[in-house]
């Protein structure tokens, strides 16, 4: 399918290079998932992300405190040592990482890949990302979705 000129997908195209030059790296969003369970110091990170350098998670903390998306919080001066935290800000990143996980997922080679995929607990049904008006109080139809204007 053919985006439209002017439709939905041109003007969404803005926020999203916006958002790839801040986290659109192979490591960055990673890292937030991972802070996203709460703070972690160097260690822990490089324990749970299984295959970064210590370098590149050094370079991708560095970057992510300079966006504004982690603050960095000393614990130890000599040697000087810090846990790692997303503020606000990079906190809001979750909604965005559940749904590429969710895609992820979705569209995984194999079956064997699909593994972060959300469920429902209460029936273990694979849950759906859905577009939601706060002003009507309702979800928008597939239909509606295509009529979104990107601001």
């Amino acid at each position: 399918m053919t985006p439209r000129r002017g439709g939905a997908a041109t003007e969404g195209a803005d926020g999203l290079r916006t958002a790839l030059a801040r986290v659109g790296d192979r490591w960055t969003l990673l890292v937030v998932n991972a802070l996203l369970a709460g703070p972690r110091r160097f260690n822990e990170l490089a324990d749970e992300l299984d295959g970064i350098a210590p370098n590149v998670l050094s370079q991708r903390l560095r970057r992510l405190e300079a966006d504004g998306l982690v603050v960095a919080q000393p614990y130890s001066a000599h040697p000087a040592r810090h846990a790692y935290e997303l503020t606000g800000e990079g906190a809001a990143l979750a909604g965005a990482m559940r749904l590429l996980s969710h895609w992820g997922a979705e569209h995984a080679v194999s079956a064997g890949d699909r593994a972060g995929a959300v469920v429902h607990e209460a029936c273990g049904t694979p849950a759906e990302p859905r577009w939601w008006c706060r002003t009507c109080d309702r979800l928008l139809d597939d239909d509606e979705v295509d009529e979104v204007r990107w601001v």
